[in-house]
């Protein structure tokens, strides 16, 4: 988690902040993010940010915060004064293409993994990635387990990506690390039962469906 994105804001919320985003003097105050700032002073590009639209991750920015310069996203990033964001625009299509759907088998997905992602086993390891990752994962080393042919432990590292994709700007190897993460997710899921407390929740709600409906699944199959 980097400095600008503290959990815990303890500003004085009445403190007027002005920044710039997008090239536009905004003025907010403590304790709003970027986003809600660029909502505030009507910056346009950001009118339907796609977290108001169910899409998690598409609120990147590139923050000039004194003489340092990072990444992160918008949505947890407080403002302070003298600000300057710029919301970076959507990644370009990914280069990685396959069907999860034929995938038959898992015996041959490390292959298969190779093959759709080659560069993957030339990481440099510079942390560039992990650097980058508004939600600390440790993005390198789960890179390092898909190349292993670990997917279900590269999935779980993976879990809280947003896939914003910073992580595949910042890699001089054109890794393109959040889809190694998606991918990775993709295939524990498709070779693997669900989990148990999914299992147990969907019976559950099952379950609630039949009694209220009164109709035993007995009476169903006669």
């Amino acid at each position: 988690m980097t400095d600008q994105q503290a959990p815990v804001h303890t500003a004085d919320e009445s403190q007027p902040v002005s920044l710039t985003i997008n090239g536009m003097t905004v003025s907010a105050h403590a304790g709003m993010t970027v986003v809600e700032a660029a909502w505030l002073g009507g910056v346009p590009r950001v009118t339907g940010v796609g977290c108001m639209e169910g899409v998690c991750g598409s609120c990147r920015i590139m923050l000039r915060r004194d003489t340092k310069v990072s990444v992160g996203l918008a949505c947890q990033t407080f403002v302070e004064n003298g600000d300057d964001a710029i919301f970076l625009p959507p990644a370009s299509a990914p280069r990685h293409h396959y069907e999860i759907c034929d995938f038959k088998d898992s015996w041959d997905i490390h292959a298969r993994f190779q093959n759709i992602f080659p560069e993957a086993e030339r990481c440099r390891h510079c942390h560039g990635c992990n650097v980058s990752c508004p939600k600390g994962i440790s993005v390198e080393e789960g890179v390092a387990q898909a190349s292993a042919g670990r997917f279900r432990d590269a999935g779980e590292i993976f879990f809280e990506c947003v896939m914003c994709e910073l992580c595949d700007g910042a890699c001089p190897e054109l890794i393109a690390p959040a889809h190694v993460g998606l991918f990775s997710r993709r295939v524990t899921a498709h070779f693997h039962l669900r989990p148990p407390n999914l299992i147990n929740r969907l019976e559950e709600l099952r379950q609630d469906k039949q009694d209220k409906s009164g109709i035993t699944r007995e009476e169903k199959d006669e």
